[in-house]
């Protein structure tokens, strides 16, 4: 149960080290810094072990694809471009959730190690403030914790249904977790610089 709690307030604690440091003009772009490595370690984090232990090269195509689709959508209609970053979001956080509701099974005590559980809350430090940071400056507070709402309610769910939930092969949802974070690399590293930008020059003017 110490791992559940620990695992559903490191989303909130993300999320409050955004709040704090990013309403500092000093450190908006130490925030800023924090997604822009965050992400890519997440990223790896996720696709490398496989990519190294089954010797299989998809997953990272797959990201590759995830980022290539969505930069040839925007150069093709900038018109498209807003709604495409929006869906590759609501993708993310769809995407996340799934995640934490794997997760939430496998921190069951009779199966999470200690490393195991570390990790898990150290990530999703990660993953608030990641979510905060994507969705606030676009489109609110409400939205960006309703965000962060889904992954722990994902979490509590997956704890309540315990290893049941886990999938013994999940290579299909490797992929797609994969593709989601090539499109999501693309959103913070493209559009993303361009939204904290303009918040940090309209914090500057106020």
């Amino acid at each position: 149960m110490t791992a559940l709690v620990a695992a559903l307030v490191a989303p909130v604690a993300g999320v409050l080290l955004y709040v704090s440091l990013h309403n500092r003009p000093r450190t908006m772009k130490l925030i800023d810094t924090i997604v822009f490595v965050a992400l890519p370690l997440l990223v790896a984090g996720q696709i490398l072990p496989q990519v190294w232990s089954e010797r299989q090269i998809t997953p990272l195509l797959a990201v590759i694809a995830g980022v290539g689709i969505l930069y040839l959508i925007e150069k093709i209609s900038h018109r498209l471009a807003r709604h495409t970053d929006d869906l590759a979001i609501l993708l993310g956080v769809a995407s996340m959730a799934l995640h934490a509701l794997l997760e939430g099974g496998a921190l069951m005590p009779a199966t999470a190690s200690t490393p195991f559980a570390f990790a898990v809350i150290l990530h999703r430090v990660a993953i608030g403030l990641l979510i905060w940071w994507l969705i606030e400056p676009r489109h609110g507070v409400a939205a960006a914790a309703g965000g962060v709402g889904a992954i722990l309610a994902a979490t509590v769910i997956g704890f309540g249904a315990g290893t049941e939930i886990l999938p013994d092969g999940h290579a299909a949802l490797e992929l797609y977790q994969a593709f989601v974070a090539g499109s999501l690399l693309h959103v913070v590293f493209h559009q993303g610089r361009r939204d904290h930008a303009h918040h940090t020059h309209r914090t500057h003017r106020e």
